[in-house]
């Protein structure tokens, strides 16, 4: 059977998207602001300046954290 979504884990869940979804994309299906965001990509801290060159692939395991402000 031929599919055109991939597994990932965001958080620790689990997830599906397309295939060669840039993580702009799935950061947004995800309902989550870009600007208030960090990403770690498969244990490495991903810089906003990859964002959009970065596609999501097959098995990715994502951790995003939300920065709260305040003190």
């Amino acid at each position: 059977m031929m599919t055109n979504q991939i597994a990932l884990e965001v958080n620790g869940e689990k997830r599906n998207c397309a295939i060669d979804t840039p993580l702009p994309k799935l950061l947004e299906q995800l309902g989550l602001n870009p600007r208030l965001i960090a990403v770690e990509y498969n244990g490495e801290i991903l810089h906003k300046q990859f964002w959009e060159t970065t596609n999501i692939q097959e098995g990715d395991i994502l951790e995003v954290v939300t920065i709260v402000g305040g003190g």
